[in-house]
């Protein structure tokens, strides 16, 4: 008779080593597979979807891969369940290298592959750091692990190289019930939420299946994150900030200019009668907001066009924001929004995109000039401790385009700004998803910090946006027209001004660490 070997009681009814039959038709392209189809299914939780449980259920399926495999295998998985991710998410950039960026097709389909692939990195390392530093652990270590790794991975990928926040999972709950987290503990200590709802969704799956945990190891966990769903509901309540006493009415001006025509010279002057008309029909306001680069040119060669705007401002007793470019005395061009009359103020773009608004690799593509056609794609960044606009006692946090993705630049402007104010030019990426995202990290600030936001875009979608995210008024994609509307600005810290995402980030070390650290002391003891 064969010998029967007793499985131990610290591996009875552990998802890291039960379910054989199942987990071994995923071993091979099977598993594959299924991450990247969960990592396509995540981009549903995200603008325009807005479908929210994707942003459990796909990592829960990714955390159900790689529960029992080794370091390379989860690493592989992680970069198929990216392909999904960004091959979908991010499918916008070919527009832009193809239409507006002079790259041929087949070759704008290798750069965006190249991308995608690129990005795909980044989860595959979180894969593999969840695994490899609990290569034999129980299933509550390896689930810490893997929660901590994501968030970690998710926030390097914010920095690295400029910084690429697309698709950070905390960002999905700007339309979901954890909303309310997101001026306390950001959108990384939401992500962290998430991921845990996963890890437990997993677990009762399983249970239901006869392979998961028994009851009593997960029950613990998902206490907690009960109490964390249910706690969610006072703290949407929460104001964290208090208005200033004042009002102030708006103007917001799109344009509508395709970006063929944009940078057109024949076009230019059909583009400042459009938005002269416009702002002609605007009602009394205090504030007129016109987009990224309205005026496409460097209005330092345009001294009667400055003339006519500081004129405009003041025959019309508002303030007039526009965006354009600039120039200083050492001949650096900048991003720019200029203030008119000139004591509201401007600001020049800090924070610039890698390679397409400068080149780190400058020297070698100027041997390539047709490879690559971007106008003004050679800026220098404003920098930090810029004055801040200003409307008579009030003052604005301003950002241009990019800057709005990340919490950490709009965090600079607080506790100072009134209000935040975001110009951006999302027609380089056309009818996709992309202004539908940028729209919804934008809206994240507005929660975050707990600031009424204004949004001028020149093709869409331009926006007023209230303190918890709801977007009081809209134009979308492909419309001409103008916004008006009357908000409160606030002062005030929430949690988030405060501290920044360091303490959530600092946790997540610590939750790593302690993994790796009880792995080693289980090691040591069996041995």
């Amino acid at each position: 008779m064969a010998r029967q070997t007793k499985r131990p009681d610290s591996q009875r009814g552990d998802p890291l080593v039960a379910g054989p039959r199942f987990t071994g038709r995923l071993n091979g392209w099977g598993g594959s597979l299924l991450a990247l189809i969960a990592g396509a299914t995540l981009v549903l939780a995200f603008a325009p979807f807005a479908f929210w449980p994707a942003a459990i259920i796909a990592p829960a399926v990714l955390f159900a891969l790689i529960r029992h495999c080794r370091p390379g295998r989860a690493m592989r998985l992680g970069w198929w369940f990216g392909l999904g991710q960004f091959g979908l998410g991010v499918s916008w950039v070919y527009e832009s290298f193809t239409l507006f960026g002079g790259i041929v097709a087949p070759l704008a389909v290798l750069v965006t592959a190249l991308f995608v692939m690129a990005l795909a990195v980044y989860p595959a390392v979180a894969a593999w750091l969840a695994v490899r530093v609990t290569p034999k652990a129980d299933w509550p270590s390896r689930a810490a692990a893997f929660v901590a790794s994501w968030v970690l991975v998710e926030a390097l990928r914010a920095w690295l190289f400029g910084g690429f926040p697309w698709l950070n999972l905390g960002i999905s709950q700007v339309d979901g019930p954890l909303v309310g987290w997101l001026p306390l503990i950001g959108e990384y200590g939401v992500t962290a939420i998430l991921l845990a709802l996963g890890v437990v969704l997993w677990c009762l799956t399983s249970r239901v299946w006869g392979h998961g945990p028994d009851w009593r190891r997960w029950l613990g966990p998902a206490s907690l994150l009960l109490f964390v769903l249910l706690a969610s509901l006072p703290l949407r309540s929460i104001e964290w900030s208090k208005p200033t006493g004042q009002t102030l009415s708006v103007g917001v001006v799109q344009g509508n200019i395709a970006q063929m025509q944009k940078f057109d010279p024949e076009f230019f002057q059909r583009t400042l009668s459009i938005y002269r008309d416009l702002t002609d029909s605007l009602p009394e306001v205090d504030l007129v907001l016109w987009p990224e680069t309205a005026i496409p040119r460097v209005i330092d060669d345009l001294p009667d066009m400055r003339a006519e705007l500081e004129a405009l401002a003041r025959n019309r007793n508002f303030s007039l924001l526009v965006g354009t470019f600039s120039r200083d005395e050492a001949g650096r061009y900048y991003n720019s929004l200029l203030g008119f009359p000139d004591s509201v103020g401007e600001y020049h773009k800090r924070h610039l995109v890698p390679f397409g608004e400068y080149f780190p690799l400058r020297g070698l593509l100027e041997l390539m000039p047709w490879l690559f056609e971007v106008p003004m794609s050679d800026l220098s960044s404003g920098g930090a401790n810029q004055p801040s606009l200003r409307v008579g006692e009030l003052t604005l946090g301003a950002s241009i385009c990019f800057e709005a993705d990340f919490s950490r630049d709009i965090r600079e402007t607080i506790p100072s700004a009134d209000l935040l104010v975001t110009v951006s030019n999302d027609s380089w990426f056309g009818e996709s998803f992309s202004p539908h995202q940028h729209l919804q990290m934008a809206r994240a600030r507005a929660i975050e910090f707990r600031r009424p936001l204004v949004r001028a875009t020149n093709t869409g979608i331009s926006a007023i946006v209230d303190t918890t995210g709801h977007v009081q008024q809209t134009l979308g994609t492909g419309e001409q027209g103008v916004l008006t509307a009357e908000v409160r600005p606030r002062a005030g810290n929430t949690p988030l001004a405060y501290l920044g995402a360091w303490p959530v980030l600092g946790l997540m070390l610590i939750v790593l660490m302690t993994a790796a650290w009880r792995q080693t002391r289980t090691t040591r003891d069996s041995e």
